[in-house]
Order: C-alpha cells, then sequence, then structure tokens
C-alpha cells in the first residue's frame, strides 16, 4: 500500500486512511518518542528549517542543521542550570532561531515548552506563570524587570543566553516516551477566569498530521508560509511543528503584521502553500495582493473562524481555485477538513468542509442525539464511545458539509485569535472607576467579532473608554482588548443574579441612553 503522504485524491484517502499508518511517518514509536527529535534532528542534512520574515524588511533562513544544533546547546545549559524532565519552560520570543531552539530545546531535555505571546502585559504573563509554575523564562530583553516581577523565576533575556550557548555542546540525545507531557499551550478558549493550559504529550504530533495532511494539505516539496504566532494554537502545531514533522521548512513572520511585507514574503520564498486565519486574507486584500503575487501558490487554506462570502469569492477569483477552510479545537485537533491539493473534492463556499479521516463528526441535540441535515445543535466529535462537544453551534447540510453556527459559549474570535471574555472582565474590574463589568463578542465586517466592553461607571469623560482600552492593552495584551466600550448605570441581570450577556448581545445602540455610548480602536 502506498504511504499516507503518496495518496492525493480524497476517494483513496477514504479507503487507504488507518491511524496507525500515521505512526509509519515517525522513527519513534507508541513507547519512545520526542517531538523535538521528530522535527527537527531527524531531517539533519535536508536545507532549510526556517525561513522567516521580520516586519522591518529582513529576511532569515537557518537550515536543520542550524536549528539542530542551536537546540542541542539549549538543552545542555538549561540542564546545568537545574532543569529537570517535566520542568517547565516558558519562552517568550517572537518567530526567531532562539524561539524555536529554545522551544525545541526544552522538549529534547524532556521538560515541557511553554510558548507565550510576546504581546502579553504583566498581569496576562502573570496569570500563565503562576498556572504552570515554570523553572526558566526566556525573554527577548528587559530582563530585569521580569526578574523584579518574579523575584522566584530564573529569567535570561536573549542577549544573555547567546554568549552562554557557544561552550555548550551541539548535540543531545533525547530520552522521552511518547506519553510524556511536551508542551502546554495557552488558549483564552475557555469561560474559566484564568488562562487554561492545554497539555500535550510527545504523540500529539502523531495526530497533528490529521490537519497537516488533509487539513493544510502538507507534501513533500511544499514552499510554506504561516504568519500565525507560534505563542498560540494554529501557528504551533500547524505552522511550526506539522511542516517541521514531515521535513518541510517553516515560513513565519515575526513582528508586527504588515500586508506589504507577507506580499514580499510571499514572492521571496516562493511560497506554494499558505495557511493563515481570514482576516490575514482581508489584510492582504486591502495591502494589494493580486493574482500576479499568488502565481506561485498551489493550496491555500484558512481557520480560526469563518471566511466571508466577499473575502473567499476574492480569492477564488485571484488565485484560480477555492481557499480551504478546516474546523476542529485544541483539545481535539482537527476534525473538519476540505483537503487542499487532493482530487475528487468539492470546496464549497460557506461550509466548513467534511469530516477528516478517522473522525466521526455530527451535530448532536441537547438530548445527546445526532441530527438530521439542517437541523441545528452542536457540532461534536465520537471520542471513547461518547459524543464530545466542540462548543459551537452548526449544521450539516444533506451532502455532509459541515456548517458553523457561531460558538456556544463566550469564548470570542477576532481576527483569527481566541480571546476569555471573563479573562478580559477580570483586568477591566481593576481599573477604579469600574464598579462591574461583561465583555461579549459584536458581530464585525473586518475581523469576524469585537470584543465589547460593557462598563458599570460613573466616569462619563469622553477619554474614559479610550482610557479603558490602555488599561487592558497594558495588563493583559497588545491584541486583548475590548475595541468597543458602552457605560451603563448597572449591568443587567438575570432572575438569578448573573450578568444577562443575552441582553447585552441583543443591546443597540439606541438603547443606550444616557451612557458614554461607544468608541473603537484600530
Amino acid at each position: 500500500m502506498a504511504g499516507l503522504l503518496d495518496v492525493r485524491s480524497y476517494p483513496d484517502v477514504l479507503r487507504a486512511f488507518r491511524w496507525d499508518a500515521l505512526w509509519e511517518l515517525f522513527d519513534g514509536d507508541r513507547d519512545r518518542l520526542n517531538l523535538a527529535h521528530e522535527c527537527v534532528d531527524r531531517h539533519v542534512g535536508r536545507g532549510p528549517a526556517l525561513r522567516i520574515k521580520f516586519d522591518d524588511g529582513r529576511s532569515e533562513t537557518h537550515s536543520f542543521r542550524d536549528l539542530a544544533a542551536w537546540s542541542s546547546r539549549f538543552a545542555n545549559l538549561i540542564a546545568r542550570r537545574g532543569v529537570e524532565r517535566g520542568d517547565r519552560v516558558a519562552v517568550m520570543l517572537d518567530p526567531s532561531l532562539p524561539f524555536y531552539g529554545a522551544v525545541f530545546g526544552a522538549v529534547k531535555r524532556g521538560a515541557i515548552a511553554v510558548p507565550l505571546f510576546t504581546l502579553f502585559g504583566p498581569d496576562g504573563v502573570a496569570a500563565r506563570v503562576e498556572d504552570c509554575r515554570p523553572k526558566l523564562l526566556l525573554v527577548e530583553q528587559d530582563a530585569p524587570r521580569w526578574r523584579a516581577i518574579f523575584p522566584n523565576l530564573d529569567v535570561l533575556s536573549v542577549d544573555d543566553l547567546v554568549p552562554r550557548l557557544a561552550d555548550e555542546p551541539d548535540r543531545y540525545a533525547p530520552d522521552t516516551a511518547a506519553n510524556d507531557l511536551a508542551v502546554f499551550q495557552y488558549t483564552s478558549g475557555t469561560t474559566r477566569a484564568r488562562p487554561a493550559a492545554i497539555r500535550h504529550t510527545h504523540r500529539s504530533v502523531v495526530t497533528l498530521m490529521v490537519g497537516a495532511l488533509y487539513g493544510v494539505g502538507l507534501e513533500r516539496g511544499d514552499r510554506y508560509f504561516c504568519p500565525s504566532s507560534p505563542a498560540w494554537g494554529h501557528g504551533l502545531w500547524h505552522g511550526t511543528i506539522a511542516p517541521l514533522a514531515l521535513g518541510i521548512p517553516v515560513g513565519a513572520y515575526s513582528g508586527k503584521f504588515q500586508g506589504t511585507r507577507m506580499i514580499e514574503a510571499l514572492a521571496e520564498f516562493e511560497i506554494t502553500n499558505v495557511a493563515a486565519a481570514p482576516t490575514v486574507f482581508r489584510m492582504l486584500r486591502q495591502a494589494g495582493f493580486s493574482a500576479d503575487a499568488a502565481r506561485t501558490i498551489r493550496k491555500l487554506s484558512f481557520t480560526g473562524e469563518p471566511m466571508d462570502g466577499d473575502t473567499f469569492e476574492w480569492l477564488e477569483r485571484t488565485l484560480g481555485f477555492p481557499p480551504c477552510g478546516m474546523y476542529g479545537s485544541t483539545e481535539v485537533g482537527v476534525v473538519v477538513v476540505n483537503y487542499p491539493g487532493f482530487s475528487g473534492h468539492e470546496v464549497r463556499p460557506g461550509a466548513l468542509g467534511k469530516p477528516a479521516p478517522g473522525w466521526e463528526v455530527a451535530v448532536v441535540g441537547d438530548d445527546g442525539a445526532v441530527l438530521g441535515p439542517g437541523r441545528p445543535g452542536e457540532i461534536s466529535v465520537r471520542r471513547k464511545g461518547e459524543w464530545f462537544p466542540l462548543k459551537d453551534r452548526g449544521w450539516v447540510d444533506a451532502d455532509g458539509y459541515f456548517h458553523h453556527s457561531g460558538r456556544s459559549d463566550d469564548v470570542i474570535i477576532s481576527a483569527g485569535w481566541t480571546m476569555s471574555a471573563v479573562e478580559i472582565e477580570e483586568v477591566l474590574r481593576k481599573h477604579p472607576d469600574v464598579r462591574d463589568a461583561a465583555v461579549v463578542g459584536i458581530a464585525d465586517a473586518g475581523r469576524g467579532h469585537v470584543p465589547k466592553a460593557f462598563l458599570a461607571s460613573d466616569r462619563r469623560d469622553a477619554a474614559f473608554a479610550g482610557e479603558i482600552q490602555e488599561f487592558v492593552k497594558a495588563r493583559l495584551s497588545r491584541h486583548e482588548y475590548p475595541r468597543l466600550v458602552e457605560i451603563l448605570d448597572e449591568l443587567p441581570k438575570t432572575p438569578a443574579g448573573k450578568t444577562d450577556r443575552n441582553a447585552l448581545r441583543g443591546r443597540r445602540a439606541s438603547d443606550a441612553g444616557g451612557s458614554a455610548g461607544q468608541t473603537s480602536s484600530a
């Protein structure tokens, strides 16, 4: 039987796929497996591993040999600094050789890599540090500031680190079990008050291949680019680990996103396969992305949020083929795909796609029964004999295509970022002029949804909304803040005394009455 990498038609995939075959893609087995070896060391000699475009226009390319040596030196260094198997190593860097080297070096050591978003403020970092208790925090610069915030934590900056690596051996032999923990990936996709770490083992790379092969369409010879930050799920798993595990170079963007810079990267690196959030493609359109700029692209996928019809149609006209969505969750993986680059599958505008091979997916009602075509319910996947809800509403059509109808909880997906309304509220309530706060997602043409904050406050001055936005940016994250703010005397409550979020979601600007109104910020 041909290997899974050789099967390129949708009907053949359905016949040929078996979970056991995914293990054939790796050196390790169900007992001994190391994520860093599978993504880096076994590909030494195969050429580039990293192609990085920076927001200042620079580009860097690093080979698998470079990455293997850097990550091994880091593994040896942290071992000497007392990092043991199972300890957490937090890495708060933008895409760069040090970022990838530190993540994979920690994994080689048998420690747990914890990527953190570089735009987090002190509150955002503290919430995650308090949760995972890392042994080491690696930052770009300003280590004294972070040491003052976390006096009991070993903090290193890149400037501190690089000279110390020079004397370390460039080889490290990993020794981990497939079920050992390898990565903590934080997501705001929760209604909990604190960020939740999804715990991934080394064997997670095996299940990841379903999304890599059938959601992103990765295959030998691809020149791949994913601008999503590797501090988040899409950029980490589909932008980094998936291509490297197959010996395909990462194409990454580092720094503040600019559509013109990404267009430059696509041409410079002669990219053939692109994966990004729909917002990125809207920004590329605004930046002048054209059929000429797309001439080398053969596959394009999106995830993180539904794609609006205008962007879908523009991409199809520009590329000459339709963009392919994929859908899943951080906890489960990709379960619905559009098979980019595969013959025999029709991509339908507005649909998420069809179930990925190996997964049983259905729309389930409140009573746990599978619903028929056209009936809305909870998109769910079958695991261990039970339906596991993915916290999204949807429906399936008569031809088996799944369609998205919105989130089932208070998670807000904006421009591909997953945000927790509860986490934003927690910071808002720290402001001395805010008595109470509630955050909901509001539809937005450019970003899909944006967080809107409703505040109970006596402040009514015009500057208050902007002050609130900067307050959240400084403490939580530069991207995770309310882009709309409305001031109320009191928040509406349910009979049980809870904040009535449904009333807030249905509130119109004309309902504002004596409020300070609304404001938006780019």
